[in-house]
């Protein structure tokens, strides 16, 4: 068998690799040593084996001045005290797009009742598994992940892939490690040939290459490291450490053709399991400046959360790519350990 355009992307499947949970993007993302609710089907699905009720997450963040909208979802259960399972799903969508290829008639006239509306949107389905291993406080889980993504009547995708994570503990520290698209993760793309056609069609010169119909996403790492400090009876301190790696050429400040690494760091002081301050630094690039010049960004972070008999709401103030005036965007979310209808 022969397959078409076959191309592995640096950026392919982005809306993936996002993030989830305001407490996480408060910390800039600097989560995956240490998270241990159901949100860990996102960061890290061997953090399931630290749940003692079933719990929800859900988020909802706007992007591009609210011209996109960004959902999650995810539940998670313990099965016994030696697994965990956990489902989530994620929408990266951009509704009502204008469609303009027939704007125009055979006769050259302009119609705008030819004009009509069509939605894309990305979809991750993620099923995950954490078990305990023989080795005291070694954890491992793994994501079956299901990528379909639409683009109107346009063209449609299928995708799969696996993710791969561990944890960790030794006294008050903690590592992580999650790698995913382990074995790399394959779109297949259907394409409307006849739709196709028109936009070929409609501007001449223009739009003539055949997209390509399948892509594949490479791997990538996440390392990280945390400690908790106790301060006193009444206050808590976290921190950890993370590595992110792609293995591929990006503007990350350690760049190579065989991976590229950017750090990120997050604190967290906690009052009494109340109230939890956060704040994160990461993101960091090399960005070419207008007289040549490079010069190193990072991304800043902050947030807050409240923890209440099995009722959690986080606020996060982080930029996630809102491009108008405003550079950052307000994300809230909410977890429920459903526990508390016992």
């Amino acid at each position: 068998m022969s397959v078409q355009a076959q191309t592995a992307r640096k950026y392919s499947n982005e809306f993936m690799n996002i993030g989830v949970d305001a407490a996480a993007f408060g910390l800039a993302n600097s989560t995956v040593a240490s998270i241990n609710n159901v949100n860990s089907v996102y960061w890290n699905p061997a953090g399931l084996l630290h749940l003692e009720e079933k719990e929800i997450a859900l988020m909802h963040a706007a992007y591009f001045a609210n011209m996109a909208n960004y959902d999650y979802a995810a539940f998670a259960m313990p099965i016994d005290d030696k697994s965990a399972f956990g489902v989530s799903l994620i929408r990266f969508g951009v509704d009502d797009i204008m469609n303009t290829t027939e704007l125009i008639d055979s006769n050259g006239n302009i119609d705008y009742n030819r004009i009509n509306l069509f939605s894309t949107a990305d979809y991750g389905f993620t099923f995950s598994y954490a078990r305990a291993t023989p080795i005291e406080n070694l954890h491992f889980g793994a994501n079956a992940k299901i990528i379909r993504r639409i683009i109107g009547k346009f063209a449609d995708s299928w995708g799969f892939g696996f993710d791969l994570g561990l944890q960790y503990k030794h006294n008050d520290w903690q590592f992580g490690l999650m790698v995913r698209d382990i074995t790399t993760t394959f779109n297949t793309w259907s394409i409307d040939q006849k739709r196709l056609e028109d936009i070929q069609n409609a501007v001449e010169g223009e739009n003539q290459e055949v997209p390509e119909t399948t892509e594949i996403t490479l791997p990538k790492a996440q390392l990280g490291v945390a400690r908790n400090f106790v301060l006193s009876s009444n206050f808590k301190l976290l921190t950890e450490a993370n590595l992110h790696i792609r293995f591929a050429e990006t503007n990350d400040i350690v760049s190579s053709s065989f991976a590229s690494l950017t750090p990120s760091l997050g604190v967290q002081l906690n009052y009494t399991d109340l109230v939890y301050i956060r704040t994160g630094v990461g993101n960091f690039q090399n960005e070419l400046q207008i007289d040549g010049d490079e010069k190193v960004s990072f991304q800043p972070n902050i947030g807050i959360g409240f923890h209440y008999k099995g009722i959690s709401i986080d606020y996060a103030l982080t930029d996630i790519g809102d491009q108008s005036a405003a550079l950052y965007s307000n994300v809230f979310s909410l977890r429920l350990d459903l526990g508390i209808f016992k």
